[in-house]
């Protein structure tokens, strides 16, 4: 299977059966619960991103919204991809996967698993703010940042 199947199949996948969607509530699970909104005035996507904390650690992160394909998948891959990490490691993907998808030079490392699919998304420069998004919340949850994350 050749990369641009790949991405094709994933990202139509997981926008179809998106992974750890919903609201992640804070009562009964303890751990520090993080929040953050995203939206991209460009296509319209907005979501939220819910991450549960357990001292460094995602133990648990969850997101829900609207948006379109990429910005689903993009969201549904980088929820399977950090549960479980420290924070250091989740700082690290988002940096790989930021190069992946800004520089068009940038080969998709075998370690980043399906999120190496995203790499596709070069291929629409202007779709790169939609794969984006949900991983800049995702930043700003984590450091309890800015009420709402734009990608403007």
């Amino acid at each position: 299977m050749d990369l641009k199947e790949l991405y094709r199949d994933v990202i139509l996948d997981h926008n179809r059966k998106p992974r750890n969607f919903g609201r992640l509530e804070g009562a009964g699970g303890g751990g520090d619960l993080r929040h953050a909104d995203g939206h991209n005035p460009l296509c319209g996507d907005r979501l939220s991103v819910y991450v549960r904390m357990n001292g460094e650690r995602v133990e648990d992160i969850r997101f829900e919204g609207s948006g379109c394909a990429i910005s689903t998948a993009s969201a549904s891959l980088m929820t399977e991809a950090v549960k479980g990490k420290e924070r250091a490691a989740v700082r690290r993907l988002f940096d790989e996967v930021h190069t992946l998808l800004t520089r068009y030079d940038a080969a998709p490392d075998a370690a980043l698993g399906k999120l190496a699919a995203l790499s596709g998304v070069r291929e629409f420069p202007a779709r790169v703010k939609c794969a984006t998004l949900s991983w800049h919340t995702l930043n700003a949850a984590l450091e309890r940042g800015a009420a709402t994350v734009s990608t403007e």
